[in-house]
């Protein structure tokens, strides 16, 4: 596992880590989680815009503020490298990292292609580096109670399962989720796709058959901005996913039709938008909608509300720090990110 346990002076079980990325990834997502989990600590960042620079320092002044990713590629005192930065630089510096002996997270996507990915999962198992990709959606609280419902077998036997994650953004930005095209790593379905899929093959298992409608609705958009899928399974259930960065008002997160009931949940999963207000995933309410909000369970005998699970996305550093120190298995497995790509590419290619 390379450098994997390396001690720091403050623990012995610390895991030193460097960030490469401080935007959302890096800044909400990651850095804050890192924190609460006692077995990480953030050494290093790397980011190079003024503000970023600024705010990483003023937030974590033990961490060392990095101009690029070679001065962490030169340090030998690394536990963990997260890479957090934009989609088309994924691989590379994945591959930097497991040959220099670090674990690696990746956010998703793993890479632009199932086949660079597929590459890279090889090159991490033959060279005995852990890597692993931070699907975080599994650890949503409408997500975890959704599972506790099947379990249960609440709703029965699945036929239909419809998932949607949209937003209202009509203006494009310069920044580079709204300029690059599908082929530098561009467009919603690469953004958002990763995630409805991964959880749409946790539920249900293994992809038969896709069709995709894929449209691109903000003026000057170089990638798709509003993305239909629908899903057969091997077993039988339907999915049905959108993706939309101009909807004025959101379809239901989840709404699951079974031969016993149907499932529907409304709003996003609170965590992120908690982490930009400040909270922090230790603090008392985090991952839990401030309105009380349930979902609704319907039945031909009525309907009740099912409460909504807490949503802890700090399990996957959880997982992650069993997983380096005691060689439980990783988080998420990276095979299961290729098949999420192989899924994609089919919804790119023409009918």
């Amino acid at each position: 596992m390379g450098r994997s346990t390396a001690p720091s002076q403050e623990n012995t079980m610390t895991i030193r880590t460097a960030i490469i990325g401080f935007g959302t990834g890096g800044r909400v997502f990651h850095a804050p989680l890192l924190t609460a989990e006692p077995r990480f600590t953030v050494s290093a960042i790397v980011t190079t815009d003024p503000a970023r620079v600024a705010s990483a320092a003023g937030t974590y002044p033990r961490a060392d503020i990095l101009a690029g990713p070679d001065e962490v590629f030169a340090r030998d005192d690394l536990g963990l490298v997260v890479i957090t930065s934009p989609n088309s630089t994924h691989a590379p510096l994945a591959r930097r990292a497991i040959a220099a002996g670090i674990p690696v997270v990746i956010d998703k996507p793993l890479g632009l292609s199932s086949a660079e990915a597929g590459s890279l999962v090889e090159e991490a198992e033959a060279a005995g580096v852990p890597l692993t990709v931070f699907q975080n959606r599994r650890w949503d609280g409408d997500f975890l109670t959704l599972r506790r419902a099947l379990a249960a077998g609440d709703i029965g036997e699945v036929h239909q399962f419809e998932s949607a994650f949209e937003k209202w953004a009509p203006t494009l930005l310069q920044r580079w989720k709204d300029i690059a095209t599908p082929e530098e790593g561009g467009g919603i379905l690469l953004d958002l796709g990763p995630h409805l899929i991964d959880q749409a093959l946790l539920l249900f298992g293994d992809i038969v058959d896709v069709h995709a409608e894929l449209d691109r609705r903000r003026p000057g958009a170089m990638a798709d901005d509003d993305v239909f899928l629908a899903l057969t399974h091997a077993n039988g259930v339907r999915s049905r996913l959108w993706m939309n960065a101009t909807a004025p008002a959101n379809r239901p997160r989840f709404r699951v039709l079974g031969s016993r009931g149907v499932l529907t949940s409304h709003g996003l999963d609170p965590q992120e938008a908690q982490s930009k207000a400040g909270l922090r995933p230790l603090d008392p309410g985090f991952g839990v909608h401030a309105d009380g909000r349930t979902a609704l369970l319907a039945t031909p005998d009525g309907e009740r509300p099912a409460p909504l699970l807490p949503g802890e996305h700090l399990a996957f550093y959880r997982a992650l720090g069993d997983a380096l120190t005691s060689g439980a298995p990783l988080p998420v497995d990276p095979r299961d990110c290729v098949r999420g790509l192989e899924i994609i590419e089919a919804a790119r290619r023409p009918a």
